[in-house]
């Protein structure tokens, strides 16, 4: 699998960050495209590679407000699990200066083992308002069956977020803080954050440069810096 990873990371030519874009165009039917690389795939502070680099593609179609897209991504659990794959579906209204974002989000797990409750659906409900060069967000997520439930025990994730454009520059710094609330079956709730600065080395292609960490002791769920390379065409 590691020798799989580096072959895949040495045809994409980049290091990539690791989330999907969703495509807007308020004009008509927009379909848009995004592949990359990073040194490690880190959701909501925790490693889903077992710290190995991460490769991934998506592609994203949107009409007026509406969006759907896929995304897929290699994974390793330890458990013979090797690829996570996204699906999603969305509706971002505007009121205001205020973007909302509504969405229904699938993961899906290729390789895992059986009964093992890893796929599993989010509900989306965020906001997003600029304020000169920054933008300030809020999210929440919420799952019915969370990943690895056996018994359909849900969970919620909450985030605040901001990015900052710093003028007449191709950099912008962003972070987020983000607190995970499950049933004792998953574990502890924790709270996870994010910081880092971002490089647009043309209108395509975007670095990355990113310290995660949690309140959570572990191998995992340590601190730790990841770089990535991303384009979107």
């Amino acid at each position: 699998m590691k020798t799989l990873k580096l072959s895949l990371l040495a045809v994409v030519g980049v290091l990539a960050m690791s989330s999907a874009a969703y495509a807007q165009d308020e004009g008509g039917l927009k379909p848009a495209f995004n592949i990359g690389a990073a040194s490690d795939y880190v959701f909501r502070g925790y490693s889903q590679t077992l710290e190995d680099p991460q490769v991934f593609g998506g592609a994203d179609l949107a009409i007026g407000q509406f969006y759907v897209g896929a995304w897929v991504s290699n994974v390793d659990f330890g458990n013979g699990t090797d690829a996570e794959y996204d699906l999603y579906a969305g509706f971002k209204p505007v009121l205001g200066a205020v973007t909302l974002d509504f969405a229904a989000i699938r993961y899906g797990y290729a390789g895992s083992p059986s009964k093992s409750g890893q796929d599993y659906w989010e509900i989306k409900a965020a906001a997003s308002v600029p304020a000169g060069p920054a933008t300030f967000g809020v999210a929440m997520y919420y799952s019915p069956d969370f990943f690895g439930a056996a018994n359909g025990d849900d969970a919620i994730y909450y985030e605040a977020n901001a990015a900052v454009a710093i003028p007449e520059t191709k950099f912008s710094v962003s972070g987020a803080l983000g607190r995970q609330v499950t049933k004792p079956v998953y574990g502890p709730d924790y709270t996870t954050w994010n910081a880092g600065v971002g490089f647009a080395i043309t209108d395509h292609v975007g670095v990355d440069l990113r310290y995660h960490d949690t309140n959570i002791a572990g191998t995992l769920s340590d601190g730790r810096v990841v770089v990535g390379l991303k384009a979107t065409f």
